[in-house]
């Protein structure tokens, strides 16, 4: 495919706003969505990308020069700019790309960026077809028909049966990487592939049942890409068949990708300015990330120790798929990553906690995800900012485990494990070093005395009761924890400000 193929397609209405005919003539590998300033570490060289001006201001001069020279050191193909948020190509894109030699197209607002890439990708599907033509394992009359289906938009339960059903393969089931289920030719009562086992080259089984077979090129992430699972263990024959059906297969699970990616990048510009407390860009913004107006949205914060920004935004999307809802999740520029999803904060929780173990399963041992949800809020840029600093905390605060909820957030306890560690470990050292120190050189422990009475709620004989002493030598050791402290556990603030101390005691000491 090159880039002049579009101005053929008369549905899509795409007119050029500057190109030559020799830059028409560029060779098209892909596509991509954008609306960062700068989204060059994010394209592949000959892909056409596909931006709607959001990063665009009238007032910033040179913005058009800085798009143009990132799309420039990538090397794309073209670049297709939309006109629905400014109403026309601005002119100053129109000489940034002529003086970079970018060949520069124009998608009407009447046409969605969807429907650009679904075209694009299935005539590079085509083309990928008409090459490989007679030399595919499958039987040319199958490829005929499953391509057919797959042109019709056959849903992937549909077309793992007629395969199945055509060449006389076993029960499979296609899944993402990280374990989400897409499709599968069984029936309710089959046997569910183990999904845990790792995609092998060959498709070769092993101990523990068939592997899967890879679909497509390997992602930037654990969780990238798609794979077919055989339900039993195929012979010579089938896995010859199963890698054939992988190939066809191949353009969809590389336009998914295609997909997911230019739905982090343009979430990016969305969460940008919840964080900054909004401006007049944010209902574009998220109108773009394809969020329903006027839906409340939860907010949700997640992480991979040992894993980059994309991991964990690829992580988060699996997961979110979970809900059924529309949603967004992109990397923060934090080492993390920040989703939205149209759906309730408890039916958001419950999905993370149901994908998590399959996504946990695709890491290695010293790396874990977690993530933080928030409340469900307005489309309100303080609203949203506010949940979004609650999704944060629920992270930190690790309430729930892995995966925190700020709903989940009802007690001085769960509160101050938000709080890092060094914040904490300095606020119980201010209150109770006195006490540490005293218990070193003794044999009685003042902490555990402290600790007692307040978990019993200053009562002085159940407090006696529980430490197997005299009621009298209580109020001796309170009075000693009083003047150590410099505070009256007769007050109710003073006895919140031990108790807190208390509960921040770090990690390993006694």
């Amino acid at each position: 495919m090159i880039v002049g193929d579009l101005l053929e397609l008369d549905d899509l209405h795409i007119g050029v706003a500057w190109a030559t005919p020799e830059l028409l003539g560029r060779q098209v590998t892909g596509v991509t969505s954008t609306d960062l300033q700068d989204p060059a570490r994010y394209l592949q060289r000959g892909e056409l990308v596909l931006t709607g001006l959001v990063w665009w201001r009238p007032e910033d001069a040179s913005a058009a020069v800085r798009f143009a020279t990132s799309l420039r050191s990538a090397r794309v193909a073209a670049l297709l700019a939309g006109e629905g948020t400014h109403g026309a190509v601005p002119a100053e894109l129109v000489a940034a790309c002529r003086t970079h030699g970018i060949p520069l197209l124009s998608v009407p607002a009447g046409t969605s960026f969807r429907a650009v890439t679904d075209r694009v990708y299935l005539r590079l599907w085509g083309d990928l077809q008409a090459r490989t033509q007679g030399a595919a394992a499958v039987p040319e009359t199958v490829r005929r028909d499953l391509v057919g289906l797959l042109h019709a938009g056959a849903d992937a339960t549909e077309v793992l049966a007629r395969a199945v059903t055509r060449l006389g393969l076993p029960d499979c089931s296609l899944t993402t990487a990280g374990g989400r289920l897409l499709g599968s030719s069984a029936p309710d009562t089959a046997r569910p592939p183990d999904m845990t086992r790792p995609p092998t080259a060959s498709g070769a089984a092993g101990k523990g049942g068939p592997a899967a077979i890879p679909i497509g090129p390997r992602g930037d992430s654990p969780f990238d890409g798609w794979q077919l699972h055989p339900h039993a263990e195929p012979d010579a024959a089938e896995v010859t068949l199963l890698h054939g059906l992988a190939e066809l297969l191949a353009p969809l699970a590389v336009r998914a990708r295609a997909t997911a990616a230019a739905q982090r990048q343009t979430a990016v510009r969305a969460v940008e300015l919840i964080e900054q407390g909004g401006g007049p860009g944010l209902p574009d913004a998220l109108a773009a990330c394809g969020l329903p107006e006027g839906r409340p949205l939860t907010p949700v914060t997640a992480r991979i120790s040992g894993g980059s920004a994309t991991w964990a935004a690829a992580a988060l999307a699996e997961a979110l798929h979970g809900t059924g809802a529309p949603f967004v999740a992109a990397p923060d520029g934090r080492g993390g990553a920040t989703g939205l999803a149209a759906a309730p904060a408890a039916a958001v929780t419950a999905a993370l906690r149901a994908a998590r173990p399959q996504l946990q399963a695709r890491l290695g041992a010293r790396q874990e995800l977690c993530a933080g949800v928030g409340p469900a809020a307005p489309t309100e840029a303080s609203a949203l900012r506010a949940a979004l600093v609650q999704a944060g905390y629920a992270l930190e605060s690790r309430v729930g485990g892995p995966v925190g909820c700020s709903g989940e957030l009802d007690s001085l306890g769960a509160l101050l494990r938000g709080i890092p560690a060094e914040v904490t470990a300095a606020f119980h050292g201010r209150l109770l070093a006195p006490l540490a120190a005293h218990d070193r050189g003794n044999s009685v422990s003042l902490l555990g005395t402290l600790a007692a009475f307040l978990d019993h709620d200053c009562s002085w004989s159940r407090t006696a009761g529980a430490l197997h002493v005299h009621v009298n030598t209580v109020h001796y050791r309170v009075r000693r924890i009083e003047e150590l402290t410099g505070r009256s556990l007769a007050r109710l603030s003073d006895r919140l400000d031990l108790r807190a101390a208390l509960l921040c005691t770090p990690a390993g000491t006694r």
